[in-house]
């Protein structure tokens, strides 16, 4: 016969597990975007915790949809091939070379790395870029720019047939053309444009960073539309903060219901976001 005493760390995950209830009634059926970057995307370990949380959220009733970024991936391939890209504005112009490069790292080596991840615990992932089932149609962002891409039509009807069979999808951030072309787009507006097109009730933005800092620099947990219009008026939203405030801006508009930006390097940030009181990040709403 074995024997222990409770100890206390079990009951504080019980006690987690308890107060995690009316979130879990409240995201049941709920569609949730998440777009995953940064450094988590290159640690082994990262990506396995990702991908657990992902296969535990669509357990307990969520249909989660993952749109990747691959920068860094990109520019070790380009590197690698010796392909020099041009800069326009501190942004890659993306030619006809570099897009081969593009497609072949987001939808190959990045897409079927997280895909994988998924399966491994448990999940049903299925890789697709936006140039599947007419996900995404483009029209160009910049000429000068190239092959770069700003989505114009979104068609998340397949994504429904993927949440009725229990499958998640795995969204690289391509998109066609209205003439046979290939655009390269942006990771946190594709994820943007999609969460709105299926009327997400979140959107997720897991970044490098923890949130949106106000002007002493502490991390705002919850703001509004017009809080972060002003915010970035007043230059306290600055940098690389703008193009995310701007996807979550666009997003809301588009229907989302709230935008969450938060640290994807955090273990579990999804799960603490969506299943806690005190969430993990800078969650911001309409009104």
């Amino acid at each position: 016969m074995k024997t222990r005493d409770m100890h206390r760390d079990w009951i504080a995950t019980a006690r987690t597990l308890s107060e995690a209830l009316p979130y879990l009634q409240r995201y049941d059926g709920a569609i949730v975007v998440i777009k995953f970057g940064g450094h988590a995307m290159g640690d082994d370990a990262a990506m396995e915790t990702f991908a657990r949380d992902v296969v535990l959220m669509q357990q307990v009733g969520v249909n989660p949809v993952i749109v990747h970024g691959g920068g860094p991936m990109i520019n070790e391939m380009l590197t690698k091939l010796e392909i020099k890209s041009d800069f326009v504005d501190g942004k890659r112009v993306t030619d006809a070379a570099t897009m081969e490069v593009v497609e072949m790292v987001l939808s190959g080596r990045v897409n079927k790395r997280i895909v994988q991840a998924i399966n491994r615990q448990g999940g049903r992932a299925v890789g697709l870029s936006g140039k599947d089932a007419n996900l995404i149609t483009c029209d160009p962002a910049d000429p000068r720019l190239g092959l770069v891409g700003d989505p114009t039509e979104i068609r998340p009807e397949f994504l429904h047939t993927l949440f009725a069979d229990d499958a998640i999808p795995v969204i690289a951030p391509l998109g066609a053309g209205r003439n046979g072309e290939t655009f390269n787009i942006n990771g946190d507006t594709a994820a943007g444009a999609i969460a709105a097109a299926l009327k997400a009730d979140r959107l997720l933005l897991l970044t490098d960073v923890d949130g949106v800092r106000d002007a002493s620099g502490a991390v705002v947990t919850e703001l509004t539309a017009d809080q972060i219009r002003q915010m970035t008026a007043d230059g306290v939203i600055a940098g690389g903060m703008i193009p995310k405030t701007e996807t979550a801006l666009a997003a809301i508009d588009g229907g989302v219901r709230a935008v969450v930006i938060l640290d994807g390097r955090a273990p579990n940030a999804a799960l603490l976001e969506l299943y806690t009181e005190h969430g993990a990040g800078s969650l911001i709403r309409a009104k």
